[in-house]
């Protein structure tokens, strides 16, 4: 500094004349947005003076709430949820079949019916027909449980017998001394039956069964009533008065054979005149009545039980 007050000039070092030289030098570079931002040091100092008061603008917002974007995918109770439903709508297709299997099961099924038809209708020819039949009923021997020219159908099955002794062969097995049982049923007291006449093979008559192997009948003279084993049997199906001609009995019913008797016992010719049924005559048991008096009237066969007078009081 001179005396005078005057601030006197300092000369600048060499480090600054250098610097100085070098900003003159540095040529204004244009913003170009190819240039990634940190190669230009302006471009880098404005993006971050703009992140810094972003930052600054969202920490100054007290009720500001954070928005997420949606989540693609369900939450793990939303999946469980649709689990369920799809537990409880699941429907399970059947596996398809092959058409061949198919085809044979049906023709399998088709021949069954058809043999099954055949025999229960037609019957092997030359052996009486199949399991049922029809029959026309001729005369007043029955009423008034069947009429005259009433149709019903007969269960040629319902009596049917097997011999067992076609299984002695197996080990362990004997048919013993009656090897010969029925399948289903046995003719019993009170059914209605329809036979091959003893005195007639050729023709078919339709009676009651009173009587089965071992049973002793007889007439009562003075009531007009059946007796079976000594005891008076009630017949409310019965049409007149149980009578008899010459012999009234007792008759001792032997083993294989019937006593049978007509419902209207006043116009019935039946084993009163001394003659029994071979089980091997009888067709088959009456099933079902299903026209009557020229038209369609269906219903059960007449057949009833055959109950001793203090019985059928009893159940009364």
């Amino acid at each position: 500094m001179k005396d005078d007050g005057e601030i006197e000039d300092e000369l600048p070092s060499e480090d600054e004349e250098a610097a100085e030289a070098e900003q003159e030098l540095q040529p204004d570079l244009p913003y170009d947005p190819l240039i990634e931002p940190w190669n230009d040091p302006t471009s880098t100092s404005i993006t971050t003076y703009r992140l810094g008061q972003r930052r600054v603008a969202d920490a100054v917002r007290p009720s500001a709430t954070p928005s997420y974007p949606a989540l693609p995918y369900p939450r793990d109770d939303d999946l469980s949820e649709l689990r369920h439903r799809l537990r409880q709508g699941t429907v399970v297709v059947p596996r398809r079949r092959r058409a061949w299997s198919v085809t044979v099961q049906e023709l399998v099924e088709t021949l069954l019916l058809a043999m099954l038809i055949f025999f229960a209708i037609g019957g092997i020819p030359g052996r009486g027909g199949g399991s049922i039949q029809n029959f026309r009923v001729e005369g007043a021997s029955m009423e008034p449980s069947l009429d005259s020219g009433e149709y019903l159908i007969v269960n040629k099955l319902a009596y049917a017998e097997i011999d067992l002794s076609l299984f002695d062969w197996l080990p362990f097995y004997e048919s013993g001394d009656n090897p010969v049982h029925h399948l289903w049923d046995t003719p019993g007291r009170g059914d209605v039956i329809v036979f091959r006449a003893p005195t007639n093979l050729s023709r078919d008559f339709i009676k009651r069964i009173i009587g089965v192997p071992g049973d002793t009948v007889e007439i009562d003279r003075g009531t007009n009533t059946v007796r079976l084993n000594g005891e008076i049997i009630a017949e409310s199906y019965i049409q007149g008065e149980t009578t008899c001609s010459n012999i009234c009995g007792p008759w001792i019913v032997p083993e294989g054979a019937y006593f049978v008797m007509g419902d209207n016992r006043q116009n019935s010719s039946d084993s009163r005149q001394g003659w029994f049924v071979p089980e091997e005559n009888i067709v088959g048991k009456a099933l079902i009545t299903y026209w009557r008096d020229g038209g369609p009237e269906f219903d059960l066969a007449p057949n009833h039980k055959v109950l001793i007078t203090s019985e059928a009081a009893a159940e009364e």
